[in-house]
């Protein structure tokens, strides 16, 4: 900090703003309070997963689903019997994607279809997907995470929530 306040301080001798902002700046960093955050445990994430690939067995779909966090990196991933190659990838996409929005894909691919012109440039994003599957891992109003399924048309966000159902005690 000392040598950027150096280079500061010298390239704006302009006067009495120069050495109030150098005063300023020499006085000692602001005091900020750290923030806080809550990070999703592997065995939630892992119940998650779980409940969704059995929701969607349950209803006759071969599944795969996947739980990233708060960062976007994947947790758990299981790609269920007899589940696409394709589906573990794309679970993924959609995990991402909710957790990266804050909202469902579903409602991610919605603004897409609606040729929003800032999702359209937002879709080319490296892990982003405009496709419903994917939901927001929430404690309270905190995005810890994201959990998407893959391999049932139109049965995959319903596959998310039933493993969200699962540990909604544990997302309080």
């Amino acid at each position: 900090m000392h040598a950027s306040v150096s280079r500061f301080a010298g390239a704006c001798a302009a006067g009495g703003t120069a050495m109030m902002v150098f005063g300023a700046l020499a006085a000692g960093p602001a005091r900020a309070q750290m923030l806080t955050h809550h990070d999703l445990p592997y065995a939630v994430a892992l119940t998650i997963a779980q409940g969704a690939v059995e929701s969607c067995a349950a209803k006759g779909y071969a599944e795969s689903a996947v739980v990233v966090d708060r960062d976007g990196e994947t947790i758990v991933a299981i790609r269920g019997d007899n589940a696409q190659p394709y589906t573990m990838e794309n679970a993924r996409r959609k995990a991402y994607t909710a957790m990266n929005f804050r909202i469902p894909s579903a409602e991610y691919a919605k603004r897409y279809a609606d040729n929003n012109p800032v999702v359209r440039q937002q879709a080319t994003l490296p892990n982003i997907i405009a496709i419903g599957g994917g939901l927001p891992i929430k404690v309270g109003n905190e995005v810890v995470g994201g959990a998407g399924a893959s391999g049932s048309p139109g049965v995959d966000e319903p596959c998310v929530q039933a493993g969200l159902d699962k540990v909604a005690d544990q997302l309080k």
